[in-house]
C-alpha cells in the first residue's frame, strides 16, 4: 500500500512541540533463517548491477539490484518481526582469511539488531519518509580516523566518527587492543571510553556470552526535507516527493548539535546497526595477541577501518511515529511497543536469492580463492587503490564502493570516516576532553552488560501441551513429561538442530523448560539450548561430536539453577530415543 503525499506530510509536519530531556529506544529484532539475502547488491551505491563487494541486507522482500523510491512499500514479506517495517538495512559481509592457505571462508552472521533511539532534543522527532536513502561510512579507508577510537555522534562534541567494532570476551585480563598501537600495523585502536571497543579490527578472539565480534554503525539523523532538490523524475517519483535520494544530495542529512537539527530541518530517529559475526568458529585457526587477525570485510579491507552501512525507508509512518511517540521498550524490542500492528511468525522465515548469482562462500565449509568481485586484500595503512591482491588471486578490475562521490566533503583532515551521505560536519575539533560514556547507551562491549542475545528473542513463547515438570540444576534433568536429556554436543560446522533455530522464547527467559515446551508445541520432538540464551529444535539430529556434558555449563539466562549449553555446545533434550541421519556438512544457512 503506498500513502499519499498529503498523508505523509501531515505525519511529518511540525507543530508547537516541547521537547523531551530523556531519550528512548526500542530495538527492532529480526527474525528467520539467515538475512533476507546476501550477496553483492547495492541499489544506492550501484543501481541496476553487480556492486563492488558482498552485503549482508535486511528487510523487505521488495529489495533489488535498482529500486523504485517507494519499492520496498510493496515488499510482501519483510525479516523484521514487525510487519509495518518494510526497509532494508545492510552492511558489508566478513570473511575468515586462512594464513597458510591464504583462501576465504564466509562467517555467518549470527545476527543482527536495529536500535531506534529518540535522543533528548529541543526538536519534534519525525518519522523516515518512504524511499529515503541513507549511508554511512567510507569503504576506502584503510587508516584510522584522527579522532582515535571514540565514536563521536554529536557534532557539539568534535568530528563525527561514526564507526566501531565491539568485541565481548570471556576473559578480559590483557587489552583489547595494544596500549602502543597507532591503528597503522595490523590492530585498531582503543576506545578510551569503553574497554570492549575500538576502530579497526582487535587483534582477540570475541567469545563473550552470546556475543561475539559486532559491528556498530550510527546513522545521522539530521534531513533538509525542505531543500532537498533529488528525485523529482515523475517515473521514479510518481508522488513528487523531494527529499528522497540523500546519496546523490548529500547535503540533505547531517547530524544534530547538541541533541538539535538545523533551524528547519526535520529530526529523525537515530538509527544504530549491532551486526553480531559468528567468529568463535574460526578460534582454533588463529592465535590472538600477535598483533595480527585473519578477518577481513567483503571489500577485501582487512583493517576494518571501512565498515560502512546502508537503509531504505519502507516504513508505515503512522506506525513509525507511534513508536516515537510512545513507546520505550529499550532492548525488549520494539515488537513490545503498543500499536504496532501484526508480528511475524518467528518460526517462518522471508528471504529472496541472491540477484546476482556466483558463489560468495554462503554454504558452510565452501572455500574461496578470492573475495566475491576479485577484491583484492589491502594493507593496513595504504589506500584501497594501492591494495595487494592474495597470493594465487585472479584479481580482476572492480567498481569500487567508494561511499563518496568526487567533491564530497571531509572531515579531520580526511582521516575521520565521513557518510557519503552526510552533509561535512561544521567543525573539524575534537573534544578537549572524551565524553564519559553513557550507561543508557545500548551494551558496548562491556562484559559486565546485559546483552540481547538473539535477534529473535523477543516475545513470550506460546503455551505447550507439554507440561513442565522439573527445573532442577543438572543438564540430565527431566524438563517436562515424557522428555529427557540426550547429551551436550558439539555445534561447529552443521546446527545439530536445524528445524528452528534461535526460538523465539522471550527476551532473556530461555530455559531447558521453555526451550521443550516451545518446541513441543510446534510438533518437534527434540530441543536445544546453546550459549546459556539460545532455543533450537528440530526432530533429528545430525551425527555429530558428543561432548562431556562440562562444555554445557552456562547458566540459562531465565533460570540460573538450570544449565543451558555453552559455546558453540547444544544441550539436546528428546520426547523418545534420538534419530541420527547422515552429516548436513554443507547445511545452506543463506538463501543463494
Amino acid at each position: 500500500m503506498h500513502f499519499s503525499k498529503p498523508t505523509i506530510m501531515a505525519a511529518l509536519a511540525s507543530s508547537a512541540y516541547a521537547g523531551t530531556t530523556q531519550r528512548t529506544f526500542a530495538v527492532n529484532h529480526f527474525y528467520g533463517q539467515g538475512p533476507l539475502t546476501m550477496g553483492r547488491m547495492d541499489p544506492i551505491v550501484s543501481p541496476g548491477g553487480p556492486s563492488g563487494h558482498v552485503h549482508a541486507i535486511q528487510g523487505g522482500n521488495g529489495f533489488a539490484l535498482d529500486m523504485q523510491n517507494l519499492q520496498a512499500l510493496d515488499s510482501s514479506c519483510t525479516s523484521s518481526l514487525v510487519k509495518a517495517d518494510r526497509s532494508n538495512y545492510w552492511t558489508p559481509a566478513l570473511y575468515f582469511q586462512d594464513q597458510t592457505t591464504q583462501k576465504f571462508e564466509a562467517v555467518e552472521m549470527f545476527y543482527m539488531n536495529v536500535y531506534y533511539f529518540m535522543e533528548p532534543t529541543e526538536d519534534q522527532i519525525t518519522p523516515f519518509p518512504p524511499g529515503l536513502r541513507l549511508i554511512i561510512g567510507d569503504p576506502s579507508l584503510r587508516t584510522p580516523p584522527a579522532t582515535g577510537g571514540i565514536q563521536i555522534t554529536d557534532l557539539g562534541d568534535g568530528a563525527i566518527q561514526p564507526v566501531q567494532w565491539v568485541c565481548p570476551r570471556s576473559n578480559t585480563n590483557s587489552p583489547l587492543y595494544p596500549t602502543d598501537s597507532d591503528g597503522l600495523h595490523g590492530v585498531g585502536i582503543q576506545d578510551p571510553t569503553n574497554a570492549g571497543s575500538g576502530v579497526g579490527f582487535p587483534d582477540q578472539n570475541c567469545d563473550g556470552y552470546a556475543s561475539p565480534l559486532r559491528a556498530d554503525v550510527t546513522f545521522p539523523s539530521c534531513w533538509n526535507n525542505a531543500t532537498d532538490p533529488s528525485m523529482v523524475d515523475p517515473v521514479q517519483n510518481p508522488e513528487g516527493y523531494k527529499y528522497l535520494d540523500t546519496f546523490t544530495n548529500k547535503a540533505a542529512v547531517t547530524w544534530p548539535t547538541k541533541g538539535n537539527c538545523p533551524a528547519g530541518w526535520a529530526h529523525l530517529p537515530k538509527l544504530f546497526y549491532e551486526v553480531y559475526w559468528n567468529t568463535p568458529k574460526f578460534a582454533s585457526r588463529w592465535t590472538p595477541g600477535q598483533q595480527k587477525q585473519p578477518f577481513v570485510l567483503a571489500n577485501g579491507d582487512p583493517t576494518g577501518y571501512s565498515l560502512h552501512g546502508d537503509f531504505v525507508a519502507g516504513w508505515d509512518t503512522k506506525v513509525l511515529q507511534t513508536v516515537i511517540d510512545t513507546c520505550n521498550a529499550g532492548d525488549d524490542g520494539m515488537d513490545k511497543c503498543p500499536n504496532i500492528g501484526d508480528l511475524n511468525d518467528d518460526s517462518t522465515s522471508c528471504n529472496i536469492a541472491n540477484l546476482v548469482p556466483e558463489n560468495i562462500g554462503a554454504t558452510v565449509g565452501t572455500v574461496l580463492d578470492a573475495l566475491p568481485g576479485n577484491n583484492p586484500v589491502g594493507a593496513w595503512g595504504v589506500a584501497a587503490g594501492a591494495a595487494v591482491a592474495p597470493t594465487g588471486a585472479t584479481v580482476a578490475p572492480t567498481a569500487v564502493d567508494s561511499g563518496s562521490a568526487p567533491g564530497a566533503s571531509s572531515a579531520a583532515g580526511g582521516q575521520t570516516e565521513v557518510a557519503s551521505s552526510v552533509a561535512a560536519p561544521t567543525t573539524t575539533s575534537a573534544p578537549a576532553s572524551a565524553p564519559a560514556s553513557n550507561p543508557a547507551e545500548p551494551v558496548v562491549g562491556d562484559d559486565s552488560s546485559t546483552q540481547t542475545t538473539l535477534a529473535t528473542v523477543t516475545q513470550a513463547a506460546t503455551s505447550s501441551a507439554a507440561s513442565a515438570t522439573s527445573t532442577s540444576t543438572g543438564s540430565g534433568s527431566t524438563v517436562a513429561d515424557g522428555w529427557s536429556y540426550t547429551g551436550c554436543y558439539a555445534d561447529t560446522t552443521a546446527r545439530v538442530l536445524s528445524g528452528i533455530t534461535l526460538a523465539n522464547v522471550g527476551q532473556h527467559a530461555v530455559t531447558n523448560t521453555k526451550c521443550v515446551s516451545y518446541c513441543a508445541a510446534r510438533g518437534f520432538s527434540m530441543a536445544g539450548t546453546e550459549y546459556g540464551g539460545q532455543c533450537f529444535c528440530g526432530n533429528s539430529m545430525s551425527t555429530v561430536t558428543k561432548l562431556d556434558d562440562s562444555k554445557c555449563a552456562m547458566p540459562c539466562e531465565g533460570d540460573a539453577s538450570q544449565t543451558c549449553g555453552g559455546g558453540m555446545a547444544l544441550s539436546v533434550y528428546s520426547q523418545a530415543a534420538p534419530k541420527f541421519r547422515r552429516a548436513l556438512g554443507r547445511l545452506r544457512r543463506y538463501v543463494e
